[in-house]
């Protein structure tokens, strides 16, 4: 971060006097290397009989501090919670008494060593008998009921929110948790774990926006990728029957609640399997995803109910009939489906195809419906440029993304596996993408049609985005709000509210 204070506060000059008087006395905090923990609050609270009259060391911040003439109580703060500790003169001695009370300050990092007790009022408490200082925090707290002073400051001070907001940390804890699962999960069915490029040379999908970037050795303009899914697919060609990857993806659009520049998702493809593998892939993985971090299928969401253990299967004709009235099973040519479109007042697409129309019509009257798990599978060939046509229908492809609370939540195909229909596609997609924006640089991704030429196995594919899924089982509303360090527009001035020093 850089310095947003030019001019230091009262309280920040204050500090530092502090740390000089420490530094000139030879007990200068930053040359301390190490201190051996052997518990953590947590643990302290939770097995109290045990560790009953026994010595622990503890370290983390120091969060408050009353004073009382020889004796004094604080709550300090590490990774798994607070602690309260009792510190007396009489036990730690006269000089280091001294210093706790004149050149300590809430915020900084502290290492105790004491006897586990409980108060008279039966907290679970640590009695000190050496307490010292492992960290200077020259910036105070922001104030402890009010936390941040606005909300961009959460996202912009994200190690200040943790400090000040135990939610958040479980937050952040259970994003670790669910990703931890699905790793263990998928190593569990034979998946392996892969990594495949970040930076590459050519600009691949028409529908998403890429950052660039230049390669100064190569003299290259490189993009980041916006999926995994090609490479990943490159080494089922190669013999790995079942990969996947938890991978940063970078888009270069909007920002909304839903949508950060950056995020993760995963991407899973399997041999000798189809769509409907992956259908229920993603349904055994997500009951028992919500059963090990939530205990149950039934969770709640901003306010909505919502049974993860009970998932609808629709085709979108069948969706777009329930809840439109409209059966595109009726509908034979383009001219018909712009004509029910007008009547419908649906907006037409760029290229106004019977496929496309009806993709239309399912986000116009379908998505917001999908409160409960629902699978929408037969999505048309003109949106789905990768997945295999449906052999008895054509016009449609063996795709499905499934939704929760009005919410795509991934999407998953029968590989197209047929290299020249595949090269087809593509050059049809980055023609009609060139027309509507003759300055793009998307390209073909020609080594990976090569890729096919030597043989791609029936193959199902899998996608689906990992800040998605905490924020449903977090119930969090915002993207940002299960992202560690989101994007933000840069900002001066300090937004954070100072705190008081004694408490």
């Amino acid at each position: 971060m850089s310095d947003i204070n030019v001019t230091l506060s009262e309280q920040e000059q204050v500090r530092r006097a502090k740390l000089q008087k420490l530094v000139d006395e030879g007990k200068d905090p930053f040359v301390k290397t190490l201190f051996d923990v052997t518990a953590h609050s947590n643990e302290i609270k939770d097995n109290y009989d045990s560790l009953e009259g026994k010595e622990v060391a503890i370290a983390g911040r120091l969060m408050s501090r009353r004073i009382m003439g020889k004796a004094s109580f604080t709550h300090i703060a590490d990774r798994n919670g607070e602690i309260q500790v009792y510190v007396k003169r009489d036990d730690i001695g006269e000089e280091d008494y001294a210093s706790f009370k004149k050149d300590f300050d809430i915020g900084d990092i502290v290492g105790v060593r004491g006897i586990v007790f409980k108060t008279n009022s039966g907290e679970v408490s640590v009695h000190a008998t050496h307490f010292e200082m492992l960290a200077k925090a020259l910036r105070p707290l922001p104030e402890k009921f009010k936390g941040l002073k606005d909300v961009d400051a959460k996202y912009r001070h994200r190690e200040i929110d943790l400090i000040m907001n135990e939610s958040v940390r479980d937050t952040f804890i259970m994003r670790s948790k669910i990703i931890n699962f699905l790793r263990t999960f998928l190593n569990s069915k034979g998946f392996l774990e892969v990594d495949t490029p970040i930076l590459q040379t050519v600009e691949i999908g028409a529908s998403a926006r890429p950052f660039v970037t230049h390669h100064n050795t190569l003299d290259i303009d490189m993009v980041l990728r916006i999926e995994t899914e090609l490479f990943l697919k490159r080494l089922i060609v190669g013999g790995f029957e079942k990969v996947y990857e938890v991978g940063r993806i970078f888009r270069n659009e909007g920002m909304d609640t839903k949508h950060n520049p950056e995020f993760t998702s995963i991407e899973l493809y399997q041999a000798y399997t189809d769509f409907r593998g992956m259908m229920d892939l993603v349904e055994e993985m997500m009951k028992k995803l919500v059963l090990e971090v939530c205990g149950t299928t039934v969770i709640n969401y901003q306010g909505k109910e919502i049974d993860l253990g009970h998932w609808e299967r629709l085709t979108m004709i069948e969706a777009v009939k329930k809840y439109s009235g409209v059966d595109f099973s009726e509908i034979k040519t383009d001219e018909e489906a712009i004509a029910i479109a007008k009547e419908k007042h649906v907006e037409l697409p760029e290229i106004p195809t019977k496929g496309a129309i009806l993709v239309e019509f399912f986000d116009a009257f379908v998505e917001e419906n999908l409160i409960q798990p629902t699978f929408i599978y037969d999505y048309p060939v003109e949106n789905s440029p990768l997945a295999k046509r449906k052999p008895t229908d054509p016009a449609f492809t063996e795709r499905f993304e499934y939704f929760i609370n009005a919410t795509e939540f991934g999407n998953a195909f029968s590989e197209l596996n047929d290299p020249i229909d595949q090269k087809a596609r593509f050059e049809k997609q980055i023609a009609d993408r060139k027309a509507l924006d003759p300055n793009t640089n998307a390209q073909v991704d020609y080594d990976y049609i090569m890729a096919l030429e030597h043989g791609l196995p029936p193959t199902g594919g899998l996608g689906f985005g990992v800040d998605r899924l905490v924020m449903l089982l977090t119930d969090s509303a915002s993207i940002r709000d299960v992202l560690l360090f989101p994007t933000m527009r840069p900002e001066a001035g300090n937004s954070l509210a100072v705190a008081d020093e004694e408490e």
